[in-house]
């Protein structure tokens, strides 16, 4: 991936993580993240017209590689705006049935698309000069009809199937998500819990505030399709303790004229401690 390229993701990324901290509302975040991926993927194209390729080789990893990453999110944020806007108003069945619907959407266009599939996860390459070249299409390669309607000096016949495979991860992920955050809200029975078990986050609320916001943006939690918001509502829940306005603390940690990330740097020193130590127990 040229510098440019790597330079216009990480920027988006830099955009689309700061809109996920500064707005809660999913809906007003979507219509935001697709205004700002949409100009995104027109400064990808005018930088690709700018390019020289100088072998197909290049150009197959542009529309097999780079191109998706940038259009998959387009196509993760709209599908997110759609399945919210849309979302029924009523009781917790109401509302499972309509997620559990949109999950088994993704695996009818899965079922559909098999081949394919199977193709891009197990690393294929001997149809990319067919899937990622232009001008190459094959009506017999079972073609999305969006194909044809798209600028064929910017297209290939497949690379917007590879960003909906990326795109469809995610929202799988984010409707399983939804789904799991509903059964834990549900009363558990008496021998699922226990009673003896109490953790109370006993360190600091700027600590605890600093350590969410980098796990949130490293995306250990489901594969980065949860929201900050939720994280945070979650470890309050777990820890018994109240983070206020974690956003402000947020902008405060920004604001340090040294060791921003003055907690981690702390736990990074202590466990490297604890790890040459060899006498110290596991």
């Amino acid at each position: 991936m040229s510098t440019k390229f790597k330079q216009l993701l990480f920027d988006l990324n830099e955009q689309l993580n700061f809109l996920d901290l500064e707005i809660d509302d999913k809906i007003d975040r979507g219509e935001k993240a697709i205004e700002i991926i949409t100009k995104s993927i027109n400064n990808l194209k005018k930088v690709f017209h700018k390019e020289n390729f100088k072998n197909q080789e290049h150009e197959i990893d542009f529309f097999k590689n780079i191109k998706p990453k940038f259009t998959s999110k387009l196509i993760f944020y709209n599908s997110i705006y759609k399945i919210e806007t849309k979302m029924p108003h009523g009781g917790d069945r109401i509302v499972k049935k309509y997620l559990n619907n949109e999950l088994d959407r993704l695996k009818k266009y899965f079922d559909s698309n098999l081949d394919f599939y199977t193709y891009h996860r197990t690393g294929g390459n001997y149809l990319d000069f067919k899937y990622f070249v232009r001008g190459k299409h094959d009506v017999k390669l079972r073609l999305d009809s969006f194909y044809f309607e798209a600028d064929q000096t910017f297209s290939t016949s497949h690379d917007f199937k590879v960003a909906k495979i990326l795109a469809h991860d995610l929202v799988q992920v984010y409707l399983e998500h939804k789904l799991l955050m509903m059964d834990e809200k549900q009363p558990k029975e008496k021998s699922q819990l226990n009673h003896n078990l109490k953790l109370n986050w006993t360190g600091s609320k700027v600590a605890l505030i600093e350590l969410l916001y980098a796990l949130h943006t490293e995306g250990v939690f489901n594969n980065g399709a949860a929201d900050l918001k939720d994280i945070v509502e979650y470890v309050e829940n777990v820890f018994n303790i109240e983070l206020g306005q974690y956003r402000r603390v947020f902008l405060e940690i920004r604001s340090r004229k040294s060791d921003k990330t003055k907690f981690i740097l702390a736990l990074n020193k202590v466990l490297l401690k604890r790890i040459e130590n060899a006498d110290e127990p596991i």
